[in-house]
C-alpha cells in the first residue's frame, strides 16, 4: 500500500440526528464529485487529476489562499495557476463553491459545451479565478514563474503594503516533463522567488500508463539543483498537506511540495490508473465511487452543510481585502498604482516618442532597426516605468536593454530588465505571466529564427490577448555569415498566421518608432518586432501622422497614372525604391507600399486597400522570406522576389545577389506582372 493510500475514506454519514458539520473530507468530496458528474455528462474530459488533487486543493483553498470571490482582481490577491489545465474541473469546482459569481451550477453541467464559461481547458476571460490559459502542459508552471516576478517587482517598488502576495501551481508528471520545466524552475532558483510555492501531483500516471515506462527522474533533487527547497507529502493527508504549505510559507526559495496522491482516489477500479486520466469513469464506476466516498448525493448535488463551508472559507478574504484598499488609498500614490496595474500608460510617452521622431527627421541615419529599436527603448523605459525588459542572452545583439535599466536580480527586484539566459520558451511564458499578473508591461527578444523555440507560449499570448512584445530580431538572410540555421525565411509567414498577433517587419527607424508606439497602444494583442541586424537607409522624409498605423501606406507614389505597384517589408523596402527608380525611368509609372504589418492592413476598409495596392496587374511583392501570404495582396497574376528555400552562410550582400533579391529582378518582375 502506497504512503497516498494509508488513510481511509470518509464513510457515509448516519442518518439519523442532525447532519454534522462538514469535514474535511466532505469539502475534498464535493470537488470530486463535481468532477465525476461533469465529465460523465459531457462524455469527454479528465476526472482522474480533480480527484487525486481535491484534499491538497481543498487544504490550499481554506487555509491559506489569499483571495475574495466578490472581488476576484484584487491586485493582490495570492494567484492560482492549475497548470495540469488537463484538469479544470478542481478549477471550476473550487470556484463555484468558494462563491465565485460564475460559474454556476448549469455552467458546471455545462461543461466543454459550446458557448460555456467552464472549457474543456481554462479560459483566462471566460470566468473571474481563471489566472491564465493553460493545457499545454509546463505552460502554466511557467506562468506561475513571471506572475512571482512581477510580484517581486512591485513589492520592490511600491513596499509590502500594497504588494504582498504568493503564487501558487499545481503541476503534473507531464508538466514536469515537458522541455519548458527546466527553463522555469532554473529561472525561478535563480531569481529566488520565494513567493512561488508548486504543488506537484505526484500520481506517477500518464496517458500512456505508468510513468515509470518513459521518466525515473528524481525530481526533487531536480528542483534542489536549482536553488529550490522541496517537501513531500502525503497528498491524501490533509494535516501533512497544511504543515508542508506553512512550512513553505517561510522559505527564503521557491518551493516544491511533492504531494503523493492516486489518481481518480475513490474510483472503486480505475484509481491508481490510466484508464482514470482523459475519459469519463462510466456510471457503475461513478456510483461505486460515491459508495467508497460516502457521497450518496445526486449528481451535481452539494449538501448545504458542505456549500456553507466552502462559502465561508469563500469569505475568509474579505476582511484582508478591505484593509488593503484603507491602506492603499490612503497612499499619495494611490492612483499611480491603480493605473499601472490595470495596464494603463502614463501620459506624456507617445509626446516623448513623437520628440524623438522629429529628431530622427532632422539627422536621419542609416542604422539597422534593432539598433533603432533600441533607441525608441531609451525614449521609451524613461517615460513608462512597468516596462520591464529582457533578452534571452542576447541583450547586446537584440539591443533591448536601455542605458539606465539595471538587472533585475535576487537582490535588486525593483531594477528594470532581466538576463533571461539561453531560455527562450521559459522567457516567453514568463513574460506571458508577467503581463497576467498586472502592473508590469514586458518585452523580450531573442533572434526572430529562434520563435520556433517559444512558438507555444507566444501563440497563448495571441489567445488570451496580451499585450506583451517580443523584440525578434536578425529577421532574414541579410545576418549574413551565420548562415540558414538562424536566417529565418518561413517565419514571418508562420508569425502572420497565428490570429491575434502582431507582426510588425518596420523598414527604418521611424517606422521602428511607429510600431513600438502601436505595440504599446495595443493591450489586447501581443505584437512580435522583426527588426535587422544590417544598416538600412532611411527612407522617411516626413513626422506627424503615424503612418504605420494602418499596416500599410504608399511610401512614393507613381509620377503619373500608376502602372505598376511595388510592395514591401523592412529591409527589402529599400530595393523597392530602387526598382522604383528604374522602372520610371523607362516609363513605368510605379509607386512604392510599405507594408509594416500586414493584420493591420487587412483591418482597413475597401477602399483604403484598393487605393493603396492600386491596379490589380503590375503588383510585386519584395521580401527576404517565402512568399506565402503575399497572394492575397498581389493576385494571381503579381510577381514576388523572395525566398523559395534556405539561406547560405555568407556576407548579406553576396547573398541578395545570389538569391536574386535585386532591384533589377524587382523591375523585372514588375515588367512581367503588366
Amino acid at each position: 500500500m502506497t504512503a497516498a493510500q494509508t488513510r481511509p475514506l470518509a464513510q457515509p454519514q448516519s442518518a439519523a440526528g442532525a447532519a454534522p458539520a462538514a469535514s474535511h473530507d466532505d469539502m475534498a468530496n464535493a470537488i470530486r464529485a463535481l468532477a465525476m458528474d461533469a465529465v460523465e455528462q459531457a462524455k469527454s474530459g479528465h476526472p482522474g487529476m480533480p480527484m487525486g488533487m481535491a484534499d491538497v486543493a481543498t487544504v490550499l483553498f481554506t487555509k491559506f489562499l489569499k483571495f475574495d470571490p466578490t472581488e476576484p482582481d484584487w491586485p493582490d490577491r495570492d494567484r492560482f495557476v492549475l497548470s495540469a489545465g488537463h484538469g479544470s474541473m478542481l478549477l471550476y469546482a473550487l470556484l463555484h463553491l468558494t462563491g465565485y459569481p460564475r460559474p454556476t451550477m448549469d455552467e458546471i453541467r455545462r461543461f466543454r459545451q459550446l458557448n460555456s464559461p467552464t472549457a474543456g481547458h481554462p479560459e483566462r476571460g471566460h470566468l473571474p479565478g481563471v489566472e491564465t490559459t493553460t493545457g499545454p502542459l509546463g505552460q502554466g508552471l511557467a506562468n506561475a514563474v513571471g506572475m512571482a516576478i512581477a510580484e517581486r517587482h512591485l513589492n520592490a517598488r511600491f513596499g509590502g503594503d500594497v504588494v504582498d502576495h504568493r503564487v501558487y501551481a499545481i503541476a503534473g508528471d507531464g508538466c514536469l516533463m515537458e522541455g519548458i520545466s527546466h527553463e522555469a524552475i532554473s529561472l525561478a532558483g535563480h531569481l529566488k522567488l520565494s513567493r512561488l510555492i508548486v504543488l506537484w501531483d505526484d500520481n506517477r500516471i500518464s496517458i500512456d500508463g505508468p510513468t515509470d515506462l518513459s521518466v525515473s527522474d528524481d525530481q526533487r533533487k531536480r528542483f534542489e539543483a536549482s536553488g529550490w527547497f522541496t517537501l513531500a507529502v502525503d497528498g491524501h493527508d490533509p494535516k501533512a498537506v497544511e504543515a508542508a504549505l506553512a512550512e513553505a510559507q517561510k522559505n527564503d526559495r521557491p518551493v516544491l511540495i511533492a504531494c503523493r496522491t492516486t489518481i481518480a482516489r475513490g474510483a472503486p477500479t480505475k484509481a491508481g490508473t490510466a484508464a482514470a486520466h482523459g475519459a469519463p469513469l462510466g456510471a457503475e464506476e461513478i456510483a461505486g465511487a460515491r459508495a467508497k466516498l460516502g457521497w450518496p448525493h445526486a449528481p451535481f448535488t452539494v449538501p448545504e452543510t458542505v456549500l456553507q463551508a466552502w462559502r465561508k472559507a469563500g469569505s475568509r478574504g474579505a476582511a484582508d481585502r478591505k484593509a488593503w484598499e484603507q491602506r492603499l488609498s490612503a497612499r499619495p500614490d494611490a492612483s499611480a498604482f491603480r493605473a499601472q496595474i490595470k495596464g494603463e500608460l502614463p501620459q506624456g510617452w507617445r509626446e516623448k516618442l513623437a520628440a524623438h521622431v522629429k529628431t530622427l527627421i532632422e539627422k536621419p541615419a542609416k542604422i539597422a532597426t534593432r539598433q533603432a529599436s533600441g533607441n525608441a527603448l531609451e525614449v521609451l523605459t524613461a517615460a513608462i516605468p512597468a516596462l520591464v525588459g529582457g533578452s534571452a542572452d542576447l541583450t547586446g545583439s537584440n539591443n533591448t536593454r536601455a542605458k539606465a535599466q539595471k538587472p533585475l536580480t535576487a537582490k535588486d527586484y525593483g531594477a528594470g530588465y532581466i538576463f533571461y539566459g539561453v531560455r527562450e520558451h521559459g522567457m516567453v511564458a514568463a513574460m506571458n505571466g508577467m503581463a497576467l499578473h498586472g502592473g508590469v508591461v514586458p518585452y523580450g527578444g531573442t533572434f526572430l529564427v529562434f520563435t520556433d523555440y517559444c512558438r507555444p507560449a507566444i501563440r497563448l499570448s495571441a489567445i488570451m490577448g496580451l499585450g506583451v512584445v517580443y523584440v525578434m530580431t536578425h529577421d532574414s538572410i541579410g545576418l549574413g555569415e551565420d548562415g540558414p540555421t538562424h536566417q529565418p525565411v518561413e517565419h514571418l509567414a508562420a508569425l502572420r498566421a497565428i490570429p491575434n498577433l502582431r507582426v510588425f517587419r518596420p523598414a527604418d527607424a521611424v517606422e521602428t518608432a511607429e510600431c513600438w508606439e502601436l505595440a504599446l497602444l495595443d493591450r489586447k494583442h501581443p505584437s512580435v518586432l522583426a527588426l535587422t541586424r544590417q544598416s538600412v537607409p532611411q527612407l522617411r522624409t516626413s513626422a506627424g501622422e503615424n503612418l504605420s498605423a494602418r499596416g500599410g501606406y504608399v511610401l512614393a507614389e507613381a509620377t503619373g497614372a500608376r502602372k505598376a505597384t511595388i510592395m514591401a517589408t523592412g529591409s527589402e523596402l529599400q530595393i523597392a525604391v530602387a526598382a522604383r527608380d528604374t522602372l520610371e525611368k523607362s516609363g513605368v509609372p510605379t509607386a512604392v507600399v510599405s507594408m509594416p504589418c500586414t493584420q493591420l492592413f487587412d483591418a482597413q476598409d475597401a477602399a483604403y486597400k484598393s487605393k493603396v495596392l492600386g491596379p490589380e496587374r503590375g503588383r510585386v511583392a519584395v521580401e527576404a522570406a517565402v512568399k506565402m501570404g503575399w497572394e492575397r495582396y498581389i493576385g494571381p497574376a503579381g510577381g514576388f522576389v523572395g525566398m523559395a528555400g534556405f539561406g547560405a552562410s555568407a556576407p548579406a550582400e553576396d547573398l541578395y545577389k545570389h538569391f536574386g533579391i535585386t532591384a533589377d529582378a524587382v523591375a523585372a518582375a514588375a515588367k512581367k506582372a503588366l
